[in-house]
């Protein structure tokens, strides 16, 4: 298994059980959408917390045809150098059930990406969304209903994600394409940067309601 996203990089270094909140990222070939996904995760925690270990939060990738190994690809690397987020150490993984079972939050590229990760059971169902459909449910989530920070990033995390569940069923995308992220993959950088902004708008309040911190100016 790779070690360049998350088990030997920021946000808690392979921690485990009740102190850590694990999000993975999951796309098709892990070279593309979720590295960029996952750094960009990283970058923004960081920029709002300040210390990149505080929280308890671990952030991490993999495919569902994963190119295990692999490097991410180079017009990623160029996307995550336009926001300023570290690309160094990336490990490509394929998705495993392992994966599955430790994440407290999966988020997908796509809905079929949804749909292959919850079919591999593992109760994944409530736990598991598209980027934009957790954007989305997220933007619908008072703030103040979720437990303060004093409480711990990790119980804020947990109570973000039963409440995304709970409202799913009443807050349905305008459009099937509404919740897609679309695969860059073997396109010129023009269009990489444009799924890196989509990404990057898409993770914004995702990232402000984890830790109650608006990105900095």
């Amino acid at each position: 298994m790779g070690t360049g996203t998350g088990y030997a990089g920021a946000y808690g270094d392979g921690a485990s059980g009740d102190s850590s909140f694990r999000i993975l990222h999951v796309s098709t070939g892990n070279v593309c959408r979720s590295p960029i996904t996952e750094r960009l995760t990283r970058h923004a925690l960081a920029d709002r917390l300040g210390d990149p270990l505080w929280g308890g939060l671990i952030v991490e990738s993999a495919g569902t045809w994963g190119h295990e190994g692999a490097p991410m690809e180079a017009n990623a690397e160029a996307v995550l150098a336009d926001f300023g987020a570290d690309a160094s150490g990336f490990v490509g993984r394929e998705l495993l059930d392992e994966h599955v079972i430790r994440a407290d939050l999966v988020l997908t590229a796509t809905r079929d990406h949804r749909a292959q990760v919850i079919s591999m059971g593992h109760s994944a169902g409530l736990r598991t969304f598209t980027l934009k459909e957790f954007t989305r449910l997220v933007r619908a989530i008072d703030p103040t209903t979720l437990p303060p920070l004093d409480d711990g990033m990790v119980e804020r995390a947990r109570a973000l994600v039963r409440a995304a569940a709970a409202l799913r069923g009443w807050l349905l995308a305008p459009t099937a394409e509404a919740d897609e992220v679309y695969d860059p993959y073997g396109a010129p950088l023009p269009f990489f940067r444009s799924v890196g902004d989509e990404i990057n708008q898409a993770l914004d309040p995702v990232v402000t309601a984890l830790t109650g911190a608006p990105a900095r100016a």
